[in-house]
């Protein structure tokens, strides 16, 4: 595939742990701000994510394309096209852009891509690298290997019933059949410069991806459901979705100080207007910087 056209948006795209991460896009949904801000009052989380008149708030669906050697990875994919009008409407999906149509502004076509990365299996973070064509269900990307962490796959397959409501086994299922699913446990380098870290907490597998970890100063972490956006950086900030408060409680905790002490560039997948920034310190708290 060619350059994007003259026209297309440019993709936001920042330089960090030797890699060039693009922010893309697959649309956007809408989810109850109360379950999305857990115990913090209304009167807080309302002026920072303002509810509509249903009580829901806008997230983005934002994949990130990681290049670097040659490899073109899509971290986190979106939600996919494979929803009713029902669905579609409890969820208010949009998507006037979808996956394919973000990469192609960056030049990159679904058979390019080189590896596709999960750091969990909710249908809103898995579900566009499945796509039905001539009546089967299809991986979207046909020549990638893809990474997915091992409890959450098994979890896709056979959730039980506090778990159900946010898988689907056809999300993961074909990658499975189609011989491109690998999966992964702990902490482990994927591939040179990008490691996944198993956390749990918000899943049973929930993962941040790092980049360039080695690389002290210059590296950058998809945070994934464990800091969905930019506004539930204070640890106590736990969705009402999360499994396991405490364990969230524990890694946030661990992870944003961290984060904050080494000045890492944050990626967003959750935010509905900021793709990239830093966790800072901010006394006993902690505050958000947007990247220019």
């Amino acid at each position: 595939m060619g350059p994007a056209p003259l026209d297309a948006p440019r993709p936001p795209t920042v330089e960090a742990g030797g890699w060039r991460l693009t922010a893309l896009t697959d649309g956007s949904l809408r989810l109850d701000g109360g379950s999305m801000w857990g115990v913090v009052p209304k009167a807080l989380w309302a002026k920072l994510t303002p509810p509509d008149d249903d009580n829901t708030i806008e997230l983005a669906l934002r994949p990130f394309l990681a290049e670097r050697d040659g490899l073109r990875v899509v971290v986190e994919v979106g939600i996919g096209d494979r929803w009713d009008e029902k669905w579609r409407e409890i969820y208010r999906i949009r998507r006037e852009r979808t996956l394919v149509d973000a990469l192609a502004d960056a030049g990159v076509a679904p058979g390019d891509v080189t590896h596709v990365v999960a750091s969990h299996c909710h249908f809103d973070h898995v579900g566009a690298q499945v796509v039905e064509r001539g009546g089967e269900l299809v991986p979207l990307f046909p020549h990638a290997r893809h990474f997915a962490p091992a409890v959450e796959v098994a979890m896709a397959k056979h959730a039980d019933h506090a778990r159900r409501a946010s898988y689907r086994a056809e999300d993961v299922e074909p990658i499975e059949r189609a011989g491109l699913l690998e999966t992964f446990e702990g902490s482990t380098e994927l591939l040179p410069g990008l490691r996944a870290h198993v956390l749990g907490g918000h899943s049973d597998g929930v993962s941040v991806i790092t980049f360039g970890e080695d690389e002290p100063g210059d590296t950058a972490i998809f945070w994934s459901d464990v800091v969905p956006t930019t506004h539930h950086v204070q640890p106590p900030y736990i969705m009402a979705y999360d499994i396991d408060v405490v364990r969230s409680f524990d890694v946030r905790s661990r992870w944003l100080r961290r984060a904050a002490d080494e000045g890492w560039t944050g990626l967003f997948y959750h935010d509905a207007d900021h793709a990239f920034g830093r966790v800072v310190p901010d006394g006993r708290r902690y505050a958000f910087e947007p990247l220019a």
